[in-house]
C-alpha cells in the first residue's frame, strides 16, 4: 500500500476527515460540502501522530531546512513534533499581529536569510499557508520555498496562490486518494463518485450545481 493511502485511510478511520452525501456538512462560510475535515482530533492519537510526523520527516531533506515553522494554529503542533523529529529549531506564525508589545507576527527566534519549511494541517484555499509564507520573507527575511501539509483538497485557487508567491506545496495524502479508499469499501456509487470529484472545482457552488441541499 502506498504511504498516501495508508494516510488517508487513517483519516478516514479516526473520523478526522469525513466524507458523506446525506447528510452534506455545512461549513462555517455557510458552504454546503460533502466533506468535513478535523484533523486536530489526531493530536490526541498517538500511533496515528506517529505516522504522520514520520511520513512528514520522510518528506524533508533535512540539510535543506534550517527552521520548521508551524501555521497558526493548526500547524503548530505539527511543526513542533516534526523540528523535534529532526532537531530543528522551531517558530510559529500567528494569524495577526500581536495588538500589543512588539506586536511581531513570527513567534521563536531565528535570522535573516535562514531557509524555512512551512507545516500546515489542511489546505483549502492556501490562505493561511499563503499568509505564513508572506510574514516568514516580510518579517524575517526568510527563504521559503516548501509548504507540506497532511492533505488538501485540492482547490484550484490553492494551486493559483502558491504559483504566484513560487512555493511548492506537497501533501501527504490528497482528496483523490481519499475518494479512491472510500470507492474501494464501496461506500459510493460511480455517479456519486463524479459528484464528488466535482466539489474541489467549486465549492461554494457544488451542491446547487447537483442540486442537493
Amino acid at each position: 500500500m502506498s504511504q498516501s493511502k495508508a494516510i488517508a485511510e487513517a483519516l478516514l478511520d479516526t473520523g478526522a476527515f469525513k466524507i458523506s452525501m446525506d447528510p452534506l456538512f455545512t461549513w462555517s462560510s455557510g458552504i454546503k460540502s460533502p466533506v468535513y475535515c478535523d484533523l486536530r482530533s489526531l493530536n490526541s492519537n498517538v500511533r496515528i501522530r506517529r505516522q504522520i510526523v514520520d511520513a512528514f520527516v520522510e518528506l524533508i531533506n533535512a540539510d535543506e531546512v534550517d527552521v520548521i515553522a508551524g501555521t497558526s494554529t493548526a500547524g503548530i503542533a505539527w511543526a513542533a513534533w516534526v523540528a523535534e523529529k529532526l532537531d530543528k529549531p522551531m517558530v510559529y506564525v500567528r494569524g495577526t499581529s500581536k495588538g500589543h508589545g512588539t506586536k511581531k507576527r513570527v513567534e521563536g527566534g531565528m535570522e535573516a536569510g535562514q531557509r524555512v519549511l512551512v507545516i500546515e494541517d489542511l489546505i483549502s484555499t492556501g490562505g493561511s499557508s499563503i499568509n505564513t509564507v508572506k510574514a516568514l520573507r516580510e518579517d524575517c527575511e526568510a527563504i521559503v520555498t516548501d509548504v507540506l501539509a497532511i492533505t488538501t483538497y485540492e482547490m484550484k485557487k490553492a494551486d493559483i496562490a502558491f504559483a504566484d508567491l513560487n512555493v511548492q506545496a506537497q501533501t501527504l495524502t490528497d482528496f483523490s486518494t481519499l475518494l479512491s479508499v472510500v470507492v474501494d469499501r464501496g461506500v459510493f456509487s460511480d455517479d456519486q463518485l463524479m459528484i464528488l470529484k466535482d466539489f474541489s472545482s467549486d465549492p461554494a457552488g457544488w451542491a446547487e450545481r447537483n442540486s442537493l441541499s
